[in-house]
């Protein structure tokens, strides 16, 4: 995969991750982090286990010491108490992805590594991916509560932020 359209898959995760958070910015307070018998997590849970994934795995790919992303430094729900204190920390992370990503070659992405997380040795585009598509599978969850909350993120789907990006109609 060439590092373009990596780039724009990191776009489009950073999209719905916005659509999200403003959404649940609509929020009452409490219903951020209240649990709905049909999740596996509440909407804060949700939200925070995907910024852990993009982060550790980020660290990860970038070769950082186990001391920076192990299982000790897991982001907890807890440490997010509101939609705020989450959205700044996404933000900053946001930043470091986008700016990683930005700086790898179509050769960096074609090259087979072997992260800490996993024994596969697979080329890095692989792992970036990854990181993508666990985004949507969360990014589904976390839509679906705030549906069910009354504050829908509306659509979110791939070709939605491509419309949006093109300024066209009809995704």
């Amino acid at each position: 995969m060439r590092s373009a359209e990596v780039r724009q898959f990191v776009d489009y995760l950073s999209w719905v991750n916005h659509r999200l958070v403003d959404a649940a910015a609509r929020l009452p307070s409490d219903a951020f982090a209240s649990t709905s018998g049909d999740a596996v997590r509440d909407l804060r849970a949700t939200l925070v286990h995907e910024l852990d994934v993009e982060w550790s795995w980020r660290l990860v790919l970038q070769g950082r010491p186990e001391e920076e992303w192990g299982s000790a430094e897991d982001l907890e729900a807890e440490d997010f108490p509101d939609v705020e204190t989450l959205s700044a920390r996404w933000d900053a992370e946001e930043r470091e992805l986008r700016e990683w990503v930005a700086s790898l070659s179509d050769e960096d992405l074609s090259v087979e590594v072997r992260p800490g997380l996993t024994d596969d040795a697979l080329p890095l585009w692989y792992f970036v991916m990854h990181i993508v598509m666990h985004g949507t599978q969360q990014q589904a969850d976390a839509a679906t509560l705030l549906t069910a909350a009354g504050q829908s993120p509306g659509e979110i789907g791939f070709l939605e932020f491509v419309a949006e990006q093109r300024g066209i109609r009809g995704a």
